[in-house]
């Protein structure tokens, strides 16, 4: 390998050359054989308290795939914080050096040591990652935003940015930085993931719309496009392509990826506009649902993914296994399942009508047909097993590396208490049908179960509301610390809250027959007063209570959004060795950058509870 080295170091392929064979090296003999590649580098005699620099790119470009294989080795993981950051900073000192041989480079070039700021980069999120310190997560988005003003078109620090501010929970730089990407035809489906992950759960609606349009539009026009394709083979002969473009197009249409942008993106839609600019019926119709109907291919879902897109120098045992990227899948799927089954049960609420002869249901159930709540009673088993499953698959605490895949949501659906609440709202709309078929008098016990059930809802979602309280962001200790996790509890609370105001829409449709009929009763019979049963009183302090959490909640946004503005960043003193003074306004930038972007999620947020808020108040019997 020495040879090698010494005959091909300053080749691009070398470092992956030689990447095959270090396994065979003894652990022992690492730091050795990393002290004998750099002695044979020609290195400028550094002055004192300075470092030995490359005189030429060749000198560079070997120093470079050392310092890769060291990485490669491990010896960068078994160091300490302060000798981390010394490494960082004498990378960044390597890389700023390097910039003098690319001057000349054009704007479409890369610059000849940007895989120093790269390895730098990666030092910094070990550490932020594997031991909190978040000042280093600022200093390696400020070192990639440096990098990006030198190398205008270096995809992986794009990549690594989108990646990083996703982490913090901030989606507006994203969705300019995948743009600029300028991802081509089957790249929206192997690497699309990196934005439509976050899409939705970060809070800001119109751009997670967009993102998935711009996804559906490709996997839409590849179907058209696949046909185009095979006539022209007919027609010019070429009968061995056809098969393959065949294979293609099935592949594309049974990607994971279009199964979970096009669900997220129904649900997103009904998110948006559902009892807001449309009834809820209107809007189901409209996308051609039905609870009957589930169209993922399950059993030939393909994983279309990139997950090695990011450039990786990990040593073997932190690097993405075979292993990581089945349980990646099996994470994926279970999640797209809950996703799948929640949209379908939504899309039943309008299919069970007010049943005005309650026999007839009986009928249809004998005639063999399954009757509408037999649907969603069936999905309803599916959904808590499907929960079950992602349950003890979360038990097995499954650690991703650093840039492997990206976990799902399904973990923050759990803890936050939204899947209990969501189960239980569709228990509840069982109920309601059980009532709406068997009548005032006849159904005590079950007017004593919805009764509970309301009351089990309100604590359900005050749990969850509690959940999102706390500052998204704030300086401790003269450092910016973020805190992601209660704008996604955000998320899940509008759709939490969503769920249950199309819940309780149904409630008030089958109720309010029921008090019309009664108070007629009561005008024939000329009685001053007629007992009202349970259930209306339990139904009416429910909406009260709900009308005041969602009050609570959009003035906790609002003092969130206060927050959030009286925030001022420029004023806080950034006292960081590491970077210099040049640098330092980069982290302005990206902090600003990140504030920005909550303020607007916390925006959108606020809006559309406000919308749901007057939703609420038109609940009547």
């Amino acid at each position: 390998m020495f040879q090698y080295f010494k005959k091909f170091g300053d080749k691009p392929c070398c470092f992956t050359d030689l990447k095959i064979f270090v396994d065979l090296l003894p652990s022992t003999q690492c730091t050795k054989f990393i002290s004998q590649l750099l002695g044979v580098i020609p290195l400028s005699a550094p002055a004192e308290g300075k470092l030995a620099l490359p005189a030429d790119i060749k000198a560079l470009q070997q120093h470079l795939c050392v310092v890769q294989l060291t990485r490669l080795l491990g010896l960068y993981h078994t160091i300490d914080k302060k000798q981390k950051l010394s490494v960082v900073r004498e990378l960044m000192l390597r890389y700023q050096h390097g910039l003098e041989f690319g001057k000349s480079c054009l704007k479409t070039e890369l610059q000849f040591s940007d895989y120093y700021c790269l390895l730098a980069v990666h030092l910094l999120l070990d550490m932020w990652l594997e031991a909190g310190e978040e000042m280093a997560v600022w200093q390696s988005l400020t070192l990639l935003e440096e990098g990006l003003t030198h190398s205008p078109s270096n995809a992986q620090f794009k990549l690594l940015l989108i990646r990083i501010y996703c982490m913090l929970g901030a989606f507006e730089p994203v969705v300019e930085l995948y743009s600029s990407l300028d991802a081509k035809h089957v790249q929206h489906d192997t690497i699309g993931y990196l934005l439509t992950r976050y899409a939705e759960s970060l809070g800001q609606y119109a751009a997670a719309s967009q993102s998935c349009n711009f996804a559906l539009r490709f996997f839409h026009s590849n179907q058209k496009d696949t046909s185009e394709y095979i006539i022209q083979a007919y027609k010019y002969g070429a009968f061995e392509k056809i098969p393959e473009f065949i294979a293609f197009r099935n592949r594309l249409n049974a990607s994971l990826h279009f199964a979970q942008v096009r669900t997220e993106r129904m649900l997103l839609d009904l998110l948006l506009e559902a009892n807001i600019s449309t009834s809820l019926e209107e809007s189901i119709k409209s996308m051609s649902l039905s609870p009957e109907e589930d169209d993922i291919p399950w059993k030939d879902l393909y994983d279309n993914r990139d997950l090695t897109v990011l450039f990786n120098w990990d040593p073997k045992d932190r690097d993405i296994s075979e292993e990581h990227r089945k349980l990646s899948l099996e994470e994926e799927t279970t999640w797209l399942q809950i996703r799948s089954l929640t949209l379908r049960l939504v899309s039943g609420l309008p299919t069970l009508s007010h049943t005005v002869h309650p026999k007839n249901s009986e009928k249809t159930a004998e005639n063999g047909v399954s009757s509408k709540i037999d649907t969603i009673r069936s999905l309803l088993q599916q959904l808590e097993a499907a929960v079950d499953s992602g349950k003890r698959f979360l038990e097995q605490k499954i650690q991703y590396p650093v840039l492997g895949p990206p976990p799902t949501r399904m973990a923050g659906f759990f803890s936050n208490g939204s899947c209990q609440c969501q189960t239980s709202l569709f228990y509840l709309v069982s109920d309601i049908y059980e009532l709406d078929t068997n009548g005032l008098e006849e159904s005590t016990e079950i007017q004593e179960r919805i009764g509970n059930s309301f009351k089990s809802l309100l604590e359900q979602l005050t749990d969850l509301f509690n959940k999102c309280k706390g500052d998204l962001m704030e300086v401790r200790d003269g450092i910016l610390k973020t805190h992601p996790n209660i704008l996604e509890n955000l998320v899940f609370f509008v759709e939490t809250m969503s769920i249950t105001l199309w819940v309780s829409s149904y409630c008030e449709c089958v109720l309010r027959p029921f008090k019309s009929s009664l108070q007629k009763k009561k005008k024939k019979k000329k009685e001053t007063s007629v007992v009202m049963p349970p259930v209306f009183t339990s139904f009416l302090d429910y909406v009260t209570e709900l009308q005041t959490l969602t009050s609570n909640i959009i003035d906790h946004i609002k003092g969130l959004e206060i927050i959030l503005t009286a925030l001022k960043l420029e004023e806080l003193s950034i006292d960081d060795t590491l970077l210099s003074q040049e640098e330092k306004k980069f982290t302005k930038t990206v902090q600003g950058k990140v504030q920005s972007s909550y303020q607007h999620s916390i925006q959108e947020i606020g809006e559309l509870l406000k919308k749901r808020l007057d939703t609420i108040k038109k609940l009547k019997i």
